[in-house]
C-alpha cells in the first residue's frame, strides 16, 4: 500500500490517483489527522509493505529503517510530489514492494539516496 502524509496537497494525491497508482492519506483515508511521527512508525509496522511519502525530514534518518516499510521523504517543491512520487515507485530498482521494503528513500532532483537496513553506507542512485 501506498500511503501519503497529511502534510501532503490534496490537489498531489488527485494527480497520483488520476495516474491509477493506489494511494491513501493519513487523516483522509487512513490513520487520523495529528499522528505524532512516533504514532505513524507504529501504524506502518502494523500495516506491513507499506510506502510512506512524506516532508518531514525527521522521517529522513537510517535508524528508521524497518522491513515491514518503506519510507520515502520527498525533498522537493509541494507542486513536484505527484511526479516523484510516480518516479520513485517507476524506478528499476524500486519498482516491486519487495525492493523498497525496508528502506528510507531520500527523493531529490539529482536522484535518490536510499538506506537499508544493516547497510554501512548509504546507495545512491540517479534518475
Amino acid at each position: 500500500m501506498n500511503i501519503l502524509d497529511e502534510n501532503i496537497p490534496e490537489d498531489q494525491r488527485r494527480l497520483v490517483q488520476a495516474w491509477g497508482i493506489p494511494i491513501r492519506q493519513i487523516g483522509c483515508d487512513i490513520g487520523r489527522k495529528g499522528m505524532e511521527d512516533k504514532e505513524i512508525i507504529s501504524f506502518l509496522q502494523q500495516m506491513r509493505g507499506s510506502t510512506f511519502f512524506t516532508r518531514d525530514q525527521g522521517l529522513c534518518q537510517r535508524g528508521l529503517c524497518h522491513v515491514r516499510y518503506c519510507l520515502g521523504y520527498l525533498g522537493i517543491e509541494k507542486d513536484e510530489i505527484a511526479t516523484f512520487v510516480r518516479r520513485l515507485l517507476h524506478h528499476p530498482e524500486l519498482n516491486t514492494k519487495a525492493k523498497r521494503m525496508g528502506a528510507v528513500i531520500r527523493v531529490s532532483h539529482t536522484g535518490l539516496a536510499i538506506w537499508r537496513r544493516h547497510a554501512e553506507e548509504e546507495t545512491r542512485l540517479s534518475w
